[in-house]
């Protein structure tokens, strides 16, 4: 029997009630982006899986609107940062500050210090000031004077680049590029969507100030669906199936350096991720299959004379996915 005079309790919620509260999150993105379905997946499968996005597309294809829609839909705590050439890594991570009141320095936090960090252009700025941020990406920490200090929990850094302008670039080293988990391609809308674009902007909206879009979550909601995301189970079949798909890229005369075993537990995260977004209690060879592409692509590196031949990576995973031998 309850004592009416303890304090009320809130039950947690059950997972069927995190995947709609996820799906939610989806729907509130929709009101302000336009025909960038795919984009908006990933980006919750990211955060699902613990993990960070690049988003690659021409400038005006929605880049910055997705991720500070998806923030927002999200009730998190987000910053933009621009990259430029004269970015300093303490301008991202934080730096020790001389305070003359108390004659002490102290550590005055960077824009790092947030939930959802959006990473605008990444590849303008040196590698130096690249390498501080992908530091703090993997190890979810930034250390100052012998002192580490905790990144927020959320954390999703969201970082851009556009594929057509190379002056002035400082391109991703591999090894820095196997720090996000995914690359999504962020396209042209087709026709209808541009339409309802011009249609949405045509009746006031500012995608400025995002009215409309509310958040619908919370954070800790948020870190109880990625417990559940990360509970999702996984045969041995299966297991062996990615192994094979990531040995598969390897022995590929197209490429010179093929998926790794970080590559390997990437896509077992994200095949997890998506499985519990669709209701399933595990993962299977489709579910792999469909987050091959995004979280490889970037993942493996082409021999030169096969890229002067037009071969792209998402082509040569294609082929993998069609000639590695699917469990029963």
């Amino acid at each position: 029997m309850t004592d009416p005079s303890s304090p009320a309790t809130t039950a947690a919620p059950d997972e069927a009630q995190l995947r709609a509260a996820m799906h939610r999150v989806r729907a509130e993105v929709d009101k302000a982006v336009i025909g960038q379905a795919g984009t908006i997946t990933g980006l919750l499968v990211c955060l699902l899986s613990r993990g960070h996005v690049l988003l690659e597309g021409v400038p005006g294809v929605a880049k910055t609107l997705v991720v500070r829609s998806f923030a927002r839909a999200l009730g998190l705590d987000t910053k933009r940062v621009q990259f430029t050439p004269d970015l300093m890594p303490g301008d991202v991570t934080g730096s020790l500050v001389y305070d003359a009141r108390t004659g002490e320095f102290e550590f005055r936090q960077g824009p790092v210090f947030t939930n959802i960090l959006l990473a605008d252009e990444i590849n303008r700025t040196p590698p130096k000031t690249q390498a501080a941020l992908l530091e703090a990406m993997e190890e979810r920490q930034v250390s100052a004077d012998g002192v580490s200090r905790d990144l927020p929990d959320p954390f999703l850094v969201a970082a851009t680049q556009n594929p057509i302008e190379h002056e002035g670039t400082y391109s991703l080293p591999e090894a820095q590029l196997d720090r996000f988990l995914m690359k999504l391609v962020v396209g042209m809308p087709e026709r209808d969507a541009e339409v309802t674009v011009l249609r949405l902007h045509a009746s006031g909206f500012s995608p400025r100030e995002l009215t409309g879009v509310e958040a619908v979550v919370t954070a800790d909601e948020i870190r109880a669906a990625q417990d559940a995301a990360s509970r999702v189970e996984v045969t041995d079949e299966v297991l062996g199936y990615v192994v094979d798909l990531a040995r598969a890229t390897r022995q590929s005369p197209s490429v010179l350096l093929g998926a790794s075993p970080r590559a390997s537990t990437g896509l077992l995260a994200a095949a997890k991720a998506w499985a519990w977004l669709n209701g399933s209690s595990a993962v299977t060879p489709d579910h792999v299959q469909t987050m091959l592409v995004p979280v490889w692509r970037h993942r493996l590196q082409l021999r030169p004379d096969a890229e002067m031949e037009g071969v792209s990576a998402d082509a040569v995973l294609a082929s993998v996915i069609q000639q590695t031998r699917v469990p029963i």
